[in-house]
């Protein structure tokens, strides 16, 4: 016996992604729903070899259905995860809404998987950000074994982070920087990204920080350890797919490099591809699609009594978003709903 699935936001490029891992990972699915907004109904989606028509999320009755996953923005949810949750579905929520509220627990499965426990508060447990998510994957295992003080981190992120708009644009203003006839000037983002970098993602806060550099903070925080001190650079790189991060960590005790080679090869989730050598290490174009985060570039960092320089890379429609809502639908069949 499976479960009853509804993924919520089809239509989009995380719904979709959800569509493609529930199908590729033979998650238990007894019965699946696809929603998408009035402006997408009956749009066609596949789910492994079927194809299903999108019904109205507006109208659509929760009740009987054992989780739904939603890829839709905080708005949108605020409207009907908690319809859902009240109808006895699991949320599991790719948005922002939820990850700070702390009746919500806030997942990534290879960090803190028991944490679907706590989902019973509000029938609700929130998908981290992306650039989190790969992030955290990489820091627990070390975290574990020398205590990690602070990390510095200079995030490389994707314009897929912007949805299907964010992908676009960069084909587009890429085309008209070799047609000059025709200019595309910016809308998604606010300064042109073909063949730049924009060291601006989501609002700016008082401080000076964007709201996607505090999310890193608040939530690595919140799924490794609350006495992490991070600090962010969030930066905006003309690539389709990939996030790519450049992590500096400060540790309690020491850590050599090559043992933290060997205990990220151990950890679950993680494929450590560091060859000092042109071309052995990861990139976001050889990532996309896979499960794994990349992690490469280990040293020591001399400047400090114990620190650690690395370079992490995954596919953020996957690990960051995706495949990690998947995961933890996973991980509450498992711990909690045990059919299938």
């Amino acid at each position: 016996m499976g479960y009853k699935v509804v993924v919520a936001g089809a239509t989009g490029n995380v719904g979709r992604e959800m569509l493609n891992i529930l199908a590729e990972r033979e998650f238990p699915v007894d019965e699946i729903a696809v929603l998408a907004s009035r402006k997408s109904l009956g749009t066609e989606v596949s789910f492994g070899d079927k194809t299903l028509k999108t019904q109205d999320l507006d109208t659509f009755d929760f009740t009987g259905w054992d989780m739904a996953l939603f890829a839709v923005g905080s708005e949108p949810t605020k409207k009907y995860a908690p319809k859902a949750a009240a109808a006895g579905c699991v949320v599991i929520d790719n948005s922002s809404l939820y990850r700070y509220d702390p009746d919500v627990p806030l997942v990534v499965p290879e960090v803190n998987a028991d944490a679907v426990l706590g989902y019973s508060k509000k029938n609700i447990i929130a998908n981290p950000n992306c650039s989190t998510a790969q992030m955290v994957v990489a820091l627990k295992p070390l975290h574990d074994r020398a205590k990690i003080k602070r990390v510095v981190v200079s995030t490389y992120q994707s314009v897929s982070g912007a949805g299907k708009e964010g992908m676009d644009e960069l084909w587009d203003q890429t085309k008209a920087v070799y047609n000059p006839v025709s200019e595309v000037p910016p809308k998604k983002f606010q300064k042109q990204i073909a063949f730049n970098v924009i060291p601006h993602i989501d609002v700016f806060m008082e401080d000076g920080s964007t709201k996607e550099e505090w999310k890193m903070v608040a939530e690595t925080k919140k799924i490794v350890d609350p006495s992490i001190k991070v600090t962010a650079t969030c930066v905006r790189v003309p690539v389709f797919v990939g996030h790519a991060e450049s992590i500096n960590i400060e540790t309690e005790d020491f850590l050599d490099e090559d043992e933290a080679r060997d205990i990220l090869r151990e950890a679950p989730g993680i494929m450590v591809i560091d060859k000092r050598e042109a071309g052995g290490y990861a990139t976001p174009v050889e990532c996309v699609g896979d499960y794994a985060t990349f992690v490469s570039r280990i040293r020591q960092d001399s400047t400090i009594e114990n620190g650690l320089n690395l370079w992490c890379v995954s596919d953020n429609l996957r690990k960051g978003a995706a495949l990690n809502a998947v995961q933890i639908a996973e991980a509450l069949g498992q711990k909690v709903l045990k059919k299938g």
